[in-house]
């Protein structure tokens, strides 16, 4: 690995770790010529998933997209980096496990608001309100009253907020 500073052409290892999903390792490296450290990410290359937008383009399935949506969704919200990598991870690997080549933008919207109403409830109601771009409040009240129910439902008999 190139030294992103001096271009020297090797660089050691100095540590390296599991990050976040677990599907990517974490190395930090020094640079032996001018000693700074850096660090890089490795990962499996997956097979190529193509998203279908709505207007039909096609394009590649990108996390680096999908993180910064999310963490528009999570802005001020008390979630980790790590958990944000980890429901990038769990989406994409929940859409490759479809087996399919191409995904519509719906499903992959549908799959992380699963994911994010676990997480934080606000950053899944500042989600949906892009991705089912609503209208009005009466469009984002019935969503919130619906996720309200969902979890009132969940609870557990005689248990209150």
């Amino acid at each position: 690995m190139r030294c992103p500073y001096c271009r020297w052409k090797e660089t050691a290892v100095v540590d390296s770790r599991e990050h976040g999903d677990g599907e990517s390792i974490r190395r930090r490296r020094k640079c032996p010529q001018c000693g700074r450290r850096f660090t890089t990410f490795e990962r499996v290359e997956s097979a190529v998933l193509r998203v279908i937008k709505k207007d039909g383009r096609r394009e590649d399935f990108d996390r680096a997209k999908l993180r910064a949506k999310l963490g528009i969704a999570l802005t001020k919200r008390p979630v980790s980096e790590e958990q944000i990598d980890a429901v990038v991870g769990a989406v994409e690997r929940e859409l490759l496990e479809r087996g399919e080549r191409e995904v519509t933008s719906a499903e992959v919207g549908e799959v992380v608001m699963r994911h994010l109403k676990d997480l934080d409830e606000i950053a899944y109601i500042r989600f949906a309100s892009v991705y089912r771009n609503f209208q009005d409040l009466d469009s984002m009240r019935h969503e919130m009253e619906a996720l309200a129910g969902a979890r009132a439902s969940t609870r557990p008999a005689g248990s209150h907020d």
